[in-house]
């Protein structure tokens, strides 16, 4: 069995969004199959951004940073899960990753390039909801964000591989969300 990390990176604490249905049905899926899943809800954490390259390399790590930094040290998968805004992740995601991925964490700042990633051996799925198809977000935006997340961050600090859930077309009126639940909870099971 699996230690699964669920970082659900919906901004908006004040109503519940798909973000959360899909973390739900996906540590439900993963719980019912005995994996070992813990959560990360961005939204209800206060992060901090960082405004310089020496505050990310030498700063203070804040208390719920470094809770989540042991979070995914141990785990062996981690599942991000987040909507689209203005083509990328929400900047309360991007400022957690800022904060967690440190040097001495994450990489090694005097490490060779292209081989420094301190969290090797682990893996990662990204669920991404979005206003637009999917389609679309694929073809005439070339997932243009995703990759940046995938190589420029999670392949940089040595995870993969790394799979995606692309779900388009969410608050339209032919949207059905419970496939998508259905599809979580297998894919939690499986622990990929």
């Amino acid at each position: 069995m699996r230690k699964i990390v669920i970082i659900q990176g919906h901004p908006d604490s004040s109503e519940r969004h798909l973000c959360h249905a899909l973390a739900d049905a996906y540590a439900g899926g993963a719980g019912r199959a005995g994996h070992a899943v813990e959560r990360i809800d961005l939204a209800t954490m206060t992060i901090p951004f960082l405004h310089s390259q020496q505050e990310q390399e030498e700063g203070v790590v804040g208390p719920a940073i470094a809770q989540a930094q042991t979070a995914i040290a141990a785990a062996d998968h981690l599942v991000f899960v987040y909507p689209l805004w203005l083509g990328e992740m929400p900047a309360l995601m991007k400022a957690f990753l800022e904060q967690v991925a440190r040097p001495g964490f994450a990489y090694d700042i005097d490490g060779p390039p292209l081989r420094n990633g301190l969290l090797a051996g682990k893996s990662a799925r990204v669920i991404i909801t979005m206003g637009m198809p999917a389609w679309f977000y694929r073809v005439y935006y070339g997932s243009h964000s995703l990759k940046a997340f995938k190589i420029g961050i999670l392949r940089f600090v040595g995870i993969k591989p790394v799979r995606a859930t692309l779900i388009g077309g969410v608050g339209g009126a032919r949207f059905r969300g419970e496939p998508w639940l259905e599809r979580m909870k297998r894919l939690g099971a499986a622990g990929t």
